[in-house]
């Protein structure tokens, strides 16, 4: 195998490629990247761990088609730490030697044939806007859990009905809630899928920046997959196995007390009054006509407290909160103003987003949190 590349394109293509290559693979072969030059002049570069696939193209140089599986990471570092100049590859017996300006570097090749074969890519669903995705994307899987002793939870329910995809992620303290729109394959399409949060997160990363994101999906003959390409690059993911818990029933059918408050000034206010709030200790947040008073620590401890425009329906309520998943609910939100919507201090707050201080809420994004109880 010989070919030439330019830098930027070969880094670009491996960096994305070997992003989800496992720290400890249960066999040697799943930490390559596997190229494969073409005589039509393309290069692929694929990984999988079992899991999740990652295939890219690019087109290069081939004076010889061949294949080669080499270190991922390696080859990324490499490739990114290369000069601004043209990249040669050549396979000499059992190493590849890269090539660029005065910069040469010898790799070891691993046995490519056995490299596990890529799942094929699901039949297409439908395709979204990559800008909706990624937003959407990273607004619920902040409610999603990271402790892997529950793999449920740790997914994302994508519920597709027409033209709506529902995004829904909850870690049992707070529960995010995503709705967008986009085109199916299929008018009338309904389906189900639990995708890994952080494999949705990363692909939504990566594929965000192009105009559309292709969305495949399969879900028969005992294996399950989602997939999604833009860009010449491919990915693919099992999905997670079980049933999520019927969540959106969480969410309160009606809310006697709100308040709107400008969503950069309350996230300003809640860091600055979380310096003093030691671990598992929470910010309380009291509101009263025209007001919302902040405060965190007690008794002998460090203390703060800041006081900001507010506007309340319904009578005073104080609630209290875990300082980062307040922070990670304001911090999903796009809009000017944040409207928290209550029923009673120890229940559920909502958190929706609103353009105006007295204008309509926007609930295509929710998210529900949690309150800590604290002594009066």
């Amino acid at each position: 195998m010989k070919f030439r590349v330019d830098r930027d394109v070969l880094a670009e293509a491996v960096t994305w490629t070997a992003r989800s290559l496992p720290t400890r693979p249960p066999v040697p072969v799943l930490a390559g990247v596997r190229l494969e030059a073409d005589g039509s002049g393309l290069v692929q570069l694929s990984s999988f761990d079992y899991e999740v696939s990652a295939r890219s193209e690019i087109t290069a140089d081939v004076s010889d088609p061949g294949v080669v599986l080499v270190s991922g990471r390696l080859l990324a570092e490499i490739a990114r730490s290369l000069p601004a100049k043209p990249v040669d590859l050549v396979l000499e017996g059992n190493k590849v030697v890269v090539t660029c300006g005065a910069s040469r570097f010898t790799l070891l090749t691993m046995p490519v044939e056995d490299y596990p074969a890529l799942p094929a890519m699901p039949a297409q669903v439908g395709t979204v806007r990559g800008e909706d995705l990624t937003e959407a994307v990273a607004q619920v899987t902040v409610a999603a859990s990271r402790d892997d002793t529950l793999p449920l939870l740790t997914g994302v329910r994508m519920e597709i009905d027409g033209e709506t995809i529902t995004l829904l992620a909850t870690d049992r303290y707070r529960l995010a809630l995503r709705t967008l729109t986009w085109t199916p394959a299929t008018p009338g399409l309904s389906a189900v899928a639990l995708v890994r949060a952080r494999t949705l997160s990363d692909a939504a990363k990566s594929l965000g920046s192009t105009d559309v994101v292709t969305v495949a999906l399969s879900t028969g003959a005992g294996v399950d997959l989602i997939g999604f390409e833009a860009g010449g690059r491919h990915t693919t993911s099992l999905l997670v196995d079980g049933d999520y818990p019927a969540v959106r029933r969480l969410f309160p059918d009606e809310t006697p007390i709100h308040a709107v408050v400008a969503t950069s000034s309350l996230i300003e206010a809640a860091r600055r009054v979380a310096l003093v709030a030691e671990r598992n200790t929470p910010i309380r947040l009291a509101f009263s006509e025209g007001q919302v008073v902040l405060d965190a620590g007690q008794g002998d401890d460090a203390q703060a407290s800041e006081a900001l425009e507010a506007s309340l329906t319904g009578e005073d309520i104080t609630v209290a909160f875990n300082p980062q998943y307040l922070l990670d609910g304001l911090g999903a939100l796009s809009t000017p103003f944040v409207r928290l919507s209550f029923t009673h201090p120890n229940k559920p707050v909502e958190f929706t987003g609103q353009g105006s201080l007295d204008g309509q809420d926007d609930r295509a994004y929710r998210y529900l949190l949690v309150p800590i109880r604290f002594a009066s």
